[in-house]
């Protein structure tokens, strides 16, 4: 039960955060994203920046290679719908473990070294699975054409408990096939979850060796504590969130494919961690969903809506402005997204997250500031 226990502070974190990922549907509506694919994806990509934070937030290790990770639970779980069953539970538990023995192997062997060689190196191995998923496995990863689900595939517990279905069949949960909304959920309740366990990651005494490693990994050395297994454990369990968010995203589209190996999504994954902030747990997940809604909604803008946008100005204001504006949306997005992360960058290093505390700091000194005494009267008494 201590295992389940936090300080009112996290709680009321947890609480908060809850609300506000279960409530998707209603507040996302206004900026039209409220739809499930697209909140799918902001749950999953979340996970997958809560696990990469818990290794570079926390140890300061930048791993450019988690994109295999995402990619090895992905064919994971299509080869256990494929094999198994359409259960998502057993295609997420095989995902989590394989990848978490592939962070074993890789995070054994980067860890030998720090700093960019550690970069270098994991970007190397991410590189060597991409290949070999791409054009030296195709019997099992399908090559470029992706792991798909097949009617002749045997789903041996399925076909033993019912009898198979005319078209090809779609995952659930204990024989309930997920609709939209319910795919959202479930991968709601994936997230609230994987936060919960980086909550106590961070407050335990593990995780302060992990900010120790990051502070000073030298120092620790010298007084006598080995810093790799902790480094390496951090490794692995972000493997393992990584390999959840790579199972999730087979379970809303029974897909695998070489290119979510590739190391763009690797970077991508740094760029919302980043984008947010570093070391914090709310951080990774805001740049997660900013960075899927400008890939999801600005691309779909046109020169027309932009147009539209622009209807008040006058005529040859209109015209330039829609010229330009134009060119930030639509196959453009990456610009205004580039442009929103050198502002970022530049004014607030601490990502998104150092923006609410200056803000909150602001409030909380406007309150605290002390009155002025209330002048005294100067008319002469009666």
């Amino acid at each position: 039960m201590n295992a389940l226990l936090m300080s009112r502070r996290d709680a009321v974190t947890l609480a908060i955060f809850a609300l506000v990922v279960l409530t998707m549907p209603v507040w996302l509506q206004p900026f039209g994203a409220a739809y499930p694919g697209l909140m799918q994806k902001f749950a999953i990509y979340a996970i997958f920046a809560i696990g990469f934070n818990i290794l570079f937030g926390l140890t300061g290790y930048l791993s450019f290679g988690h994109a295999a990770f995402l990619g090895v639970g992905s064919y994971t779980a299509v080869w256990s719908f494929k094999l198994l069953t359409m259960d998502a539970l057993p295609a997420i538990a095989f995902a989590i473990i394989l990848s978490g023995l592939l962070a074993v192997v890789i995070g054994y062997l980067s860890l030998r070294r720090s700093g960019i060689y550690f970069s270098i190196l994991t970007l190397a191995f991410a590189q060597m699975c991409y290949n070999l998923a791409y054009s030296v496995l195709t019997p099992i990863t399908n090559g470029e054409t992706s792991l798909q689900l097949n009617l002749r595939d045997p789903r041996i517990i399925d076909s033993a408990l019912a009898p198979r279905p005319a078209g090809l069949p779609s995952a659930g949960l204990f024989g309930h096939t997920f609709t939209g909304l319910e795919g959202f959920y479930f991968c709601a309740a994936a997230l609230l979850i994987a936060f919960f366990i980086a909550q106590k990651i961070f407050a335990s005494p593990f995780g302060m060796m992990l900010r120790g490693i990051k502070s000073n990994q030298t120092r620790m050395n010298y007084t006598g504590f080995n810093t790799r297994p902790y480094a390496l454990s951090a490794f692995v369990i972000s493997g393992m969130y990584a390999g959840l968010a790579g199972a999730l995203l087979a379970v809303t589209d029974p897909l695998a494919g070489a290119e979510r190996m590739q190391w763009t999504a690797s970077g991508e994954v740094v760029l919302m961690t980043i984008l947010g902030g570093v070391g914090t747990l709310i951080g990774p997940v805001l740049g997660a969903w900013i960075i899927k809604y400008f890939e999801n909604i600005f691309s779909a803008f046109n020169e027309q809506i932009v147009s539209r946008f622009f209807d008040f100005l006058p005529a040859g204001a209109h015209e330039v402005v829609t010229a330009v504006a134009s060119k930030f949306v639509g196959e453009g997005w990456n610009l205004t997204l580039g442009l929103v992360f050198v502002l970022i960058v530049v004014f607030l290093p601490g990502g998104i997250m150092e923006g609410v505390r200056r803000i909150a700091h602001l409030f909380d000194k406007s309150r605290r500031a002390p009155k002025a005494p209330a002048k005294l009267s100067t008319q002469p008494a009666e």
